[in-house]
């Protein structure tokens, strides 16, 4: 049977699509653009100084080299960037001078159709790479929020399918509140659906299993998981569940025998992003799991993030991943 990486990889091959890496300047950036052009992944546009980049010694043949500061669309984009956002404030100075920025760049390489989507965030904060992409690229049509998602492969594991989960969010949603949390869940299982291609089974996670606590905690993910409910009344979806009662299944048939996803779940929403983003840190660095992402959902065109520990695989199979987002759209 073909693993993720595997099945999305070849998914990337089929349809080709141009994505851009702005970090030209970090070394795991370029070994990983090395990997993907060989395996056919997809086009690259990466963002850097020519000769910084060309003296690293990687076969970057057939990819794109942009120096944003001295681009000859440089003042097009600054022009364009100006229209969209001096409602905000933005003057043609400062459009200009935010061209001189990568991140910035290569989202309006996006927004120009010059590209069908971007991954960064070795070596710049989640927000760095989200800000510009929500500024100018904006919400996808009938999206209430944009939130993102881990896809996490666990070696060796029958528990989700074959192992392998979607964890949210663990990127976005500080401290969301019930109503933000069932959009987590909808736009979960979407990912789950496009990413892997089977149906999701989406667990709400909590402390509390099916009312074995009664605290606000608790009460918030209860209440999310009947809005999450009505939103989406055909999707298996079930709440408030301990972690051991959502994947476990004889510790769901104990602690929530009535659940129609307790022992079963491959979706996993956390309560809030403390939770998710440590939740996925320890299965990735104990259980030695592959963990991409994080997974941007509901953003106009694709542009995923990446963790700042991220590897060079790490930064193929996130570029996979972006190209199949690409795809759908």
């Amino acid at each position: 049977m073909a693993t993720f990486l595997e099945t999305i990889k070849a998914q990337a091959q089929a349809e080709k699509k141009t994505i851009v890496l702005p970090e030209g300047n970090d070394q795991r950036t370029l070994q990983a653009a090395e990997q993907i052009l060989q395996e056919g992944l997809a086009d690259l546009i990466i963002l850097g100084d020519p000769q910084e980049i060309a003296a690293a010694g990687y076969n970057l043949e057939g990819a794109r080299i942009v120096d944003q500061r001295t681009s000859e669309y440089r003042q097009d984009f600054a022009n364009k960037l100006f229209e969209l956002r001096q409602h905000k404030g933005m003057t043609p100075e400062k459009a200009l001078q935010l061209m001189d920025d990568c991140l910035h760049f290569g989202v309006m390489l996006v927004k120009m159709g010059m590209a069908d989507g971007m991954v960064s965030g070795a070596c710049h904060s989640t927000g760095d790479v989200l800000r510009p992409a929500l500024q100018i690229l904006k919400t996808a049509p009938g999206v209430q929020l944009v939130s993102s998602a881990m896809v996490v492969v666990v070696p060796n594991c029958e528990m989700g399918q074959n192992g392998t989960f979607v964890f949210a969010d663990c990127g976005l949603e500080v401290q969301p509140s019930a109503e933000r949390l069932a959009q987590v869940a909808l736009n979960s299982a979407n990912a789950w659906r496009m990413l892997i291609g089977t149906e999701p089974t989406v667990a709400m996670l909590s402390h509390s299993s099916h009312g074995s606590a009664t605290n606000d905690d608790a009460k918030k993910v209860v209440e999310a998981t009947a809005l999450a409910k009505e939103l989406a009344p055909t999707l298996l979806l079930d709440g408030e569940l301990q972690l051991d009662a959502a994947i476990v299944p004889e510790v769901g048939a104990a602690k929530a025998p009535t659940s129609p996803v307790a022992g079963k779940a491959n979706v996993l929403v956390f309560p809030d992003l403390d939770a998710a983003n440590i939740g996925y840190k320890l299965v990735q660095r104990l259980a030695k799991a592959e963990a991409y992402g994080p997974v941007m959902q509901g953003i106009a065109a694709p542009v995923n993030d990446l963790s700042r520990g991220c590897s060079a695989e790490d930064i193929v199979g996130v570029v996979a991943i972006t190209a199949v987002q690409a795809q759908a759209k």
